[in-house]
């Protein structure tokens, strides 16, 4: 491919290179090294070192969190209830091990006394406790605006409302367009060892809780100010990107698998704001968003870059006022970037999932680096230094982003009436023309042909939680009363149904398509870019372009219960395991002491005498019961012994489904760990076979020479697979590393392929030559559904040389036990819900 023609007619862009240097300069450079100015703004790569090179660990924080458990009641604006609406947050004991300290900046523990004492100082302040982080920390959501009473309140609720579920009665309504009260959200520090935007915003908070003036006073008589003061406290504390359970919450909101994640969901929700901020550091140069194309296709974005572009140059304004010789200029990537090269296409990043929201969000990347290897190595009063900087950067951009949308508030409520409006009467997003905005170009133009209605057959546990998961995001569900028919299929009733003509069609539209492969317009993507809830959940989603079927529905606030035991009393039971949650209900019956029975790869068999159990797991877990064949035969199997190198997702997803893990590493088997009592080992992050000591290689061994099984992922399983020798014959061809999406699969084999989709997802796709294994999956003739994979330099190692390629193979080691081997991402930050299975059935098999 010519990319060089891919990208002609981009003079917009700054185009000298930067887009092809990103890749590596976003893992190897220091962005506070170089004078001010000297470099463009880097950023961390989206699928991180960590994902095969550093292993999971169980820790108390992180088992405070349980997979798999109800979430905490969802939050929202609580009506009835006037402003303040003020509560003694609960101290936390002082933590003299708070990384925050050293950097002269405010600890986690100190943060609840400060917000307190504001409450009790003003009546401007409502503070309160928004969720629960992954180490069960309190998320903290302060509210500052003028005291309302309990009517005013109400008011402000009901036009909250009318904005949303009728656009033109808002538009139409006078007193709304006076009295409404301005929304805007500030989200800080939810990468954890990115400080400051915690201390910027308390700053702002306290000057707008004690101010005297007149500005002050009417500025807050017109807005409400939402600030979720840390959305990642385990990350604060600890001094990690990530929180307590291992994930980066900046890469959750498409699947809301954290409970910080859920919490920010919820705000951003009730409080419908016009513009919010997501506070983060550092890239060297202060960095705001709006971003380079490609531009997420389900956006309004002639609603959303008329204000992103104007405020983003206020806050560089504002910035460059302090006086600091870092802060000169700010890098505003849709200004001065090359496509690809800073993306809003996926939702999984905060500001991204906002704007579906109806809200114009932006990221904002503080400047000077005080984490990593600086935060050990550089001077304290360097490193505090930066950080007052960094506090000062990232209170000017809030500070300047109030000022914007308390002057813009006639057009961005306009604009989120609109969004709203063009949902609800399902019309085509608008051409945006050239020069809409000050170098707004053809390269900036992505847009959605939005269907008509999504249908989604009821009745499995897939389907119910793909429903729930909509609803949660405020995405409208209706449920058919009687069976019908369109497009030539007929469907029962109680079937689902996504009317698209909803207000947040963008939102609904974005979770569930099958997506686009975007390879030919940038040169490479930061993070993922292809995802599908329609394909990889498991649910079957049906679209239909253009007609809404004939039948009467009712909403839905909640999916239809789906577990069932659907056999005669006395009767043996079968479990087909094609669901995440099918596997859930085999461990929870394992732990209970019940002997169970495999047929074969995907069918288990619950006597009849465990009949009462599997009603009451069938209740929780939703999953289906049937009748077992008479006499069926099958081996007994115990619920299998895990030692699990394994990335964090992965650890949470095997936690999900119920697995007991035993998490493990070089440095781990370095010091002795007993790999005897393992029925399998699972490789795919943070263990080198060369790298272990002479004791810890002789365990690996014995295990492998006993016949213990093996399953890996990836690189870091391909490289372990080489040197292991486990099946030898089997050679793995890596793709290039930023390649990444939905593609498709031939099923070939009876263990992983046995009922798995038709789709799968990779990153830093994997094959297989060789001979001596069977093909359990291949790629498809055409594998990119929706993505970015393109060849290396060379034209080799993209989708077309993947194509037919074995996927995922099984087969058996020298010692006698069962490995497989995956070139796919099948447990990838709890996206592809719907392959879970599949890679459990893989996990029993190598455990037998």
């Amino acid at each position: 491919m010519d990319l060089s023609r891919t990208l002609a007619g981009f003079g917009s862009r700054t185009l000298a290179g930067f887009g092809a240097a990103l890749l590596v300069t976003a893992l190897i450079a220091d962005p506070a090294t170089g004078a001010p100015g000297e470099n463009p703004s880097t950023r961390d790569f989206g699928n991180g070192a960590e994902r095969n090179e550093i292993a999971a660990v169980e820790s108390a924080l992180a088992a405070r969190f349980l997979p798999g458990a109800a979430p905490a009641a969802t939050w929202t604006i609580k009506g009835g209830k006037g402003y303040p609406r003020q509560s003694v947050l609960p101290v936390w004991p002082e933590n003299p091990a708070d990384r925050s300290i050293k950097l002269g900046l405010v600890p986690y523990h100190a943060i609840a006394p400060k917000l307190n004492a504001l409450q009790k100082a003003s009546d401007r302040v409502s503070a309160e406790i928004a969720g629960r982080s992954a180490g069960g920390r309190d998320l903290y959501l302060v509210t500052v605006t003028a005291p309302e009473s309990v009517t005013e309140a109400a008011r402000q609720d009901r036009w909250r409302r009318l904005i949303e579920d009728d656009p033109g009665a808002a538009k139409r309504d006078r007193s709304l367009k006076a009295g409404y009260k301005t929304p805007v959200w500030i989200n800080a520090n939810i990468h954890g060892n990115e400080w400051e935007g915690t201390d910027g915003a308390l700053r702002v908070i306290e000057r707008l809780a004690t101010a005297t003036d007149t500005a002050t006073r009417d500025f807050l008589k017109r807005s409400r100010v939402y600030v979720t003061v840390t959305n990642n406290p385990d990350g604060r504390v600890a001094g990690t990107r990530a929180n307590g359970a291992g994930f980066d919450i900046n890469r959750d909101h498409a699947t809301s698998s954290q409970p910080e994640s859920r919490a920010v969901r919820d705000v951003v929700i009730a409080t419908q704001p016009f513009v919010m901020l997501d506070e983060h550091g550092y890239t060297g140069t202060t960095l705001i968003e709006p971003a380079t194309p490609p531009h997420g296709q389900n956006y309004e974005y002639d609603l959303y870059i008329k204000h992103a572009l104007p405020n983003a140059l206020g806050m560089e304004k504002a910035i460059q006022q302090l006086g600091y010789e870092e802060t000169t200029r700010a890098d505003i990537p849709f200004r001065d970037y090359a496509p690809g090269d800073w993306d809003d296409w996926p939702p999984i990043f905060t500001p991204m999932y906002a704007i579906y929201q109806g809200a114009v969000g932006h990221t904002v990347e503080i400047p000077l680096s005080v984490n990593g290897s600086n935060y050990d190595n550089l001077p304290v009063a360097e490193l505090q230094r930066r950080s007052r900087i960094n506090t000062d950067v990232a209170a000017a951009t809030i500070e300047a982003t109030l000022t914007y949308a308390d002057t813009n508030k006639a057009s961005l409520l306009a604009g989120q009436i609109e969004q709203f409006r063009r949902g609800w009467a399902g019309e085509p997003s608008p051409v945006i023309p050239d020069g809409f905005v000050d170098g707004f170009g053809p390269e900036d133009r992505y847009t959605a042909t939005f269907p008509r209605a999504y249908v989604i057959p009821a009745g499995t546990p897939a389907a119910a939680r793909l429903v729930d998961h909509l609803i949660a995001h405020d995405v409208r569900v209706k449920r058919a009363v009687s069976g019908f028919s369109v497009n030539g299929r007929r469907y029962g009733a109680g079937t689902y149904l996504v009317d698209m003509h909803q207000p947040k069609r963008g939102l609904a539209n974005v979770l569930l398509e099958a997506g686009r492969d975007i390879s030919a317009l940038v040169p490479q993507m930061y993070d993922i870019s292809g995802w599908s809830h329609g394909l990889l959940w498991g649910a079957t989603v049906d679209t239909s372009r253009t007609a809404f079927p004939r039948v009467v529905t009712k909403p839905v606030t909640k999916a239809a219960a789906t577990g069932s035991v659907d056999a005669p009393r006395g009767r043996d039971l079968s479990l087909s395991l094609r669901d995440g949650n099918d596997l859930r209900a085999v461990n929870e019956l394992l732990t209970l002491g019940i002997k169970l029975r495999r047929t074969d790869a995907s069918t288990v068999v619950v006597p009849a005498e465990a009949r009462s159990e599997a009603v009451t797991i069938a209740e929780t877990t939703g999953v289906r019961f049937t009748a077992a064949p008479r006499n069926a035969k099958g081996d007994v199997f115990d619920q299998p012994v895990i030692a699990a190198a394994v990335s964090a997702d992965e650890l949470f997803a095997l936690k999900e489904m119920g697995f007991a893990v035993r998490t493990v590493s070089t440095a781990v088997l370095n010091s002795g760990f007993d790999l005897s009592t393992a029925d399998t080992l699972i490789v795919s992050s943070g263990l080198s076979y060369p790298a272990l000591n002479a004791t810890a290689k002789a365990s690996v061994d014995a295990f492998l020479a006993r016949g213990g099984g093996v399953l890996t992922r990836g690189n870091t399983g391909a490289a372990f697979n080489t040197s292991a020798k486990i099946l030898p014959s089997a050679t793995a061809v890596a793709g290039r590393g930023d390649a990444n999406g939905v593609v498709n699969v031939q099923n070939t084999g009876p263990i992983v392929g046995a009922g798995s989709l038709p789709h799968s997802f990779v990153y830093s796709p994997l094959w297989f030559t060789g001979t001596g294994f069977t093909v359990e999956q291949r790629y498809g003739t055409t594998p990119l559904v929706a993505g970015h994979w393109l060849p290396t330099a060379a034209g080799t190692n993209g989708p077309t040389q993947a194509a037919g390629q074995p996927a995922v193979i099984s087969g058996t080691t020298a010692g006698g036990g069962n490995a497989v081997l995956f070139g796919t991402e099948p447990l990838f930050r709890t996206h592809p819900k719907g392959l879970y299975a599949q890679y459990a059935r893989a996990l029993l098999w190598t455990a037998a």
